[in-house]
């Protein structure tokens, strides 16, 4: 088979005139850090969630290290999460002293099992961090029901719902991320939201210590600047374009991979799915003595790179063992490019090698 000359990249940022233009006018205005502009973003954003408030933060690890602190979160303290996610809890749940309790996933949605998080529960549990994977809404419903504060981590879903509600509005905090791939993109930043005044306020005083009355060892410099904010206001603005678009193209790979042997997103009962990344299952790489790096492998050479979506689990990094659901997910689910300004001729560039490779 031979290599294609031209890759469609996995991921790759929406930036249209107006992107341009945002951040030409915050270059002009000679006010560059922290401003207006980041108060906007927040606003904006506590809007479109249905939230009091937001605060602009420089990345979404960050986010989710304040939220953790905001809720005093210390040593000797307990976090549960799903081990199927990114470094970024765990890595936020280290840095405030705690630990972090791993459980396993429901293989169907990949997201936290609420069953096995309620097994996870100790005296010494004081939250949970719950990634709502993919685009999809983790069981919120369930999840609430087991009384642990809730972080909800909304960086790869916005918009979606689970229950007639929208995600990031049932944890008592949530986080966002805007690094450039993310479904909103401003190059890096994240965001902590809540209904809770008082959250707010130590999210904010956490974030910078310019102007504090008194000296806290524990404030960081995390702030946004408006050149980011400007870039993410603008592509706020075109969210249900992007929404739409990516539950366009969602339908598009269904109805060529409906009869291959490939396992699609799942979308249970009352939730519905925001599509940041279009993760399908392959069972049949199990058979193959390279496994799923081989199905990546033969896809490159027609020119589209897909990728594993969690590049490891956790529990793999820490040595453990009992997590059969996400072993299972790092061996057969694949990430296949999906974001908005996918060409039509790329969108059947795709189908076409996903329907030969996966004949």
């Amino acid at each position: 088979m031979t290599t294609v000359a031209t890759m469609i990249p996995h991921s790759r940022p929406a930036i249209e005139q107006e992107d341009l233009q945002a951040t030409v006018e915050v270059l002009r205005s000679g006010q560059i850090a922290q401003g207006p502009w980041i108060e906007r973003f927040e606003r904006d954003m506590a809007t479109f969630f249905g939230l009091q408030g937001g605060v602009a933060v420089s990345s979404g690890t960050a986010a989710l290290e304040l939220a953790l602190r905001a809720l005093k979160i210390r040593a000797g303290d307990e976090v549960i999460m799903p081990s199927y996610v990114c470094p970024a809890p765990w890595l936020a749940t280290q840095r405030v002293g705690a630990q972090a309790q791993l459980v396993d996933i429901d293989l169907q949605t990949f997201n936290i099992d609420p069953a096995l998080a309620r097994r996870a529960i100790t005296k010494r549990t004081r939250a949970i961090i719950v990634p709502h994977m993919f685009g999809l809404p983790a069981d919120l419903t369930a999840l609430e029901q087991l009384n642990v504060p809730i972080i909800e981590d909304c960086a790869q879903t916005l918009g979606a719902m689970e229950q007639g509600r929208p995600v990031g509005t049932v944890g008592r905090l949530t986080v966002c991320s805007f690094y450039a791939t993310k479904l909103l993109c401003a190059g890096e930043g994240g965001m902590v939201l809540s209904n809770e005044g008082a959250l707010l306020e130590r999210v904010k005083s956490l974030r910078e210590y310019d102007g504090a009355p008194t000296l806290d060892p524990s404030s960081f410099n995390l702030k946004l600047t408006d050149l980011q904010a400007a870039l993410g206001l603008s592509q706020l603005g075109r969210f249900s374009a992007f929404h739409e678009r990516r539950r366009f193209l969602a339908a598009a790979y269904r109805d060529v991979l409906s009869s291959k042997s490939a396992v699609c997103p799942s979308v249970p009962p009352g939730r519905t799915h925001g599509y940041y990344r279009f993760v399908i299952r392959v069972p049949l790489v199990r058979t193959d003595p390279e496994g799923l790096m081989s199905l990546i492998s033969r896809l490159e050479q027609q020119g589209i790179h897909c990728r594993k979506p969690v590049f490891r689990p956790l529990h793999r990094y820490l040595d453990q063992s009992g997590f059969p659901n996400s072993d299972e997910a790092d061996r057969t689910a694949l990430s296949i490019p999906l974001y908005p300004d996918l060409t039509e001729d790329e969108v059947q560039q795709i189908q076409q090698s996903l329907a030969e490779v996966l004949s």
